[in-house]
């Protein structure tokens, strides 16, 4: 599932969000920012920006409007956002999330208060060393644990809405239910979502789980494509599942049992990717090549 590109659309479609997830703004968020009724209203926009130098996309920046008088800079209250959204182990993660924050910085010079968000599964992913960053993975980033979010009592169905990659499937139908009873312009976010958690079910049957009238597909052409968009990455996920299955028997072969972090790495790539290192291992003469396979995609 691509996570990456899904929570793109949730902070699209609700910038304003971030606001309930950066320490200390909890109480502002309930005010201001967590049911905004009008795209005027909000006090953050959304960007993807594209580090120069290096090629690298950030998942997300969250400007201040200039309604909020800090644009270009931040404050204390709306520091500009830096969002990253990290689902697989990665050894290479803090690493990079630290080279990309200060060379965004350094191409941002005008930016003096910020803030990077990390929204993880769980707190157990496996992310690379953290002794050289210590100060900067403690001090300067925001952990988001989506396990620790959806335990949380009475949550917002905003901040639910950030759940849905995570939700056991027994709870889709009533937290889709409930976001989409809060903001009903949220369909596009929410409908893709549940066609890729329900791969094998019919659109029919996602509206009913969504509790949106069939009837509302055929008045709207957004609904039809985020629909049709999401059960093409679904289908794309089972291809590379399988793809990821048989390059995964073959690794075993040339290089041994593989580590439980190397096989999750191996199964988090793309199909392009998967396909690539189908033909490379078989060169491969053992675990190194691997490692370097892997450290060259990094």
């Amino acid at each position: 599932m691509n996570t990456d590109r899904w929570y793109y659309r949730v902070f699209q479609n609700a910038p304003d969000l971030i606001r309930s997830l950066l320490p200390g703004s909890a109480a502002a968020a309930s005010e201001l920012c967590l049911a905004p009724d009008a795209p005027g209203d909000q006090l953050y926009r959304f960007e993807a920006l594209e580090i120069k130098e290096l090629s690298h996309r950030l998942d997300g920046v969250l400007w201040p409007r200039q309604s909020t008088g800090c644009a270009e800079s931040g404050s204390p209250e709306f520091p500009v956002v830096l969002l990253e959204v990290q689902m697989h182990p990665d050894p290479g993660f803090h690493h990079r999330l630290a080279a990309q924050t200060y060379r965004f910085l350094q191409q941002h010079p005008q930016v003096e208060h910020w803030a990077v968000l990390v929204i993880t599964p769980h707190n157990r992913l496996k992310l690379g060393p953290t002794q050289a960053l210590q100060v900067f993975l403690e001090q300067q980033v925001v952990w988001l644990s989506l396990e620790e979010l959806s335990q949380q009592p009475n949550l917002d169905p905003l901040l639910n809405l950030l759940t849905l990659p995570v939700r056991p499937e027994s709870e889709l139908a009533a937290s889709s239910r409930q976001i989409l009873a809060r903001r009903p312009d949220l369909k596009t976010v929410v409908l893709p979502m549940l066609v890729q958690r329900f791969p094998q079910v019919t659109e029919e049957q996602i509206m009913v789980i969504a509790g949106i009238p069939r009837e509302e597909i055929r008045h709207t052409r957004a609904v039809q494509d985020w629909l049709a968009e999401g059960r093409q990455e679904g289908e794309a996920r089972g291809e590379a599942r399988g793809e990821a299955k048989m390059t995964l028997r073959l690794l075993t072969r040339r290089c041994g049992p593989l580590a439980e972090a190397t096989t999750a790495q191996i199964q988090a790539l793309p199909l392009e990717q998967l396909e690539s290192l189908a033909y490379a291992l078989l060169d491969f003469q053992g675990p190194a090549d691997l490692a370097s396979w892997l450290a060259a995609i990094s």
